[in-house]
């Protein structure tokens, strides 16, 4: 992607801010467009875009004239239940806008982000495979299984090059989370910095597929550098990190702060956790790509207060 056009949707969000200073650091700051709802004061060049709007993404698109897109508006799981039709209104029809987008002025290659949300009953919760059944319990991991087919069909009617990961739980220092379900794993930090308890909303021993910040940069960008002949899933990649439970996180955790307290109150993201996988299988993603993550949960705790504790 050296020297190429990159613009960035949903800039504003958890990996939004830590893609789109990644993508300024590497491909030239001049060459990256960040847009989101709401002003993002972090970026070198930002502008005001909802993707419903079409006349004006139309306008944006055309002015900048991308040679790549990642878009990454999306309402997550925990809010998506509380308002259906808007989490398949921005997700979906968002999603369809950026593909119209891209065909009508020959963007070489678009980002979407997939989920782990994508998996459900009839799926193999112990360890998801790539081509395991997907009957998403959420309206989000519908959207998000609508936005792997739409992906695959524009890629299949229009050559239009899209690639996808499906995301696991993200944990990140650099900006609070969203309303995704996995929110929990960068809450419980910034209790325990505060010397403050924690009351998780998830079941102690609920395990669930999560990965640093770091990785998941990373691993985005070798996806998107990855020569298109080398890739076999036009859907979206299993993408794995490290698995954990909330137990394991506060064990890990009291390393560091040795009276700090884990109390338990599931609420209905337990119910949605549940609905999860405990391991993702991404053979694809290594066989295809090379991918290999770097953090383990030990390194992950470690990480997080030495950056917390800097700031």
């Amino acid at each position: 992607m050296e020297n190429s056009r990159i613009l960035l949707t949903g800039a504003g969000g958890q990996v939004g801010q830590v893609l789109g200073k990644t993508l300024e650091e590497r491909y030239k700051k001049e060459n990256i467009l960040a847009t989101d709802l709401k002003p993002v004061d972090v970026f070198h060049k930002f502008e005001l875009l909802d993707v419903l709007d079409v006349s004006e993404f139309r306008r944006i698109v055309e002015r900048f004239r991308p040679d790549v897109i990642f878009h990454l508006v999306g309402v997550l799981s925990a809010v998506g239940e509380s308002d259906p039709q808007k989490s398949w209104n921005v997700n979906t029809r968002g999603w369809i806008n950026t593909l119209e987008m891209a065909v009508e002025f020959q963007v070489s290659k678009v980002f979407f982000p997939s989920s782990i949300a994508v998996f459900g009953p009839g799926s193999s919760l112990e360890r998801a495979g790539q081509n395991d059944a997907l009957h998403p319990l959420t309206m989000y991991g519908v959207t998000k299984v609508a936005g792997e087919n739409l992906g695959q069909y524009y890629f299949s009617k229009f050559g239009l090059d899209v690639r996808a990961l499906r995301y696991p739980g993200i944990i990140s220092y650099q900006c609070a989370p969203g309303g995704g379900t996995t929110d929990y794993s960068v809450e419980i930090f910034q209790k325990a910095m505060s010397d403050q308890d924690y009351e998780c909303y998830i079941g102690e021993d609920i395990m669930l597929p999560m990965m640093f910040i770091d990785d998941a940069i990373r691993g985005t960008l070798e996806l998107m550098e990855t020569p298109a002949e080398n890739l076999t899933v036009r859907s979206a990649y299993n993408f794995s990190g490290v698995s954990f439970t909330p137990a394991m996180l506060a064990d890990e955790i009291r390393k560091y702060i040795p009276k700090f307290e884990m109390k338990y109150k599931p609420d209905f993201r337990n119910e949605i956790a549940k609905g999860w996988p405990d391991f993702i299988v991404d053979q694809e993603a290594k066989t295809d790509w090379g991918w290999e993550h770097e953090f383990e949960l030990e390194h992950i705790v470690q990480e997080m207060f030495y950056q917390l504790r800097a700031e």
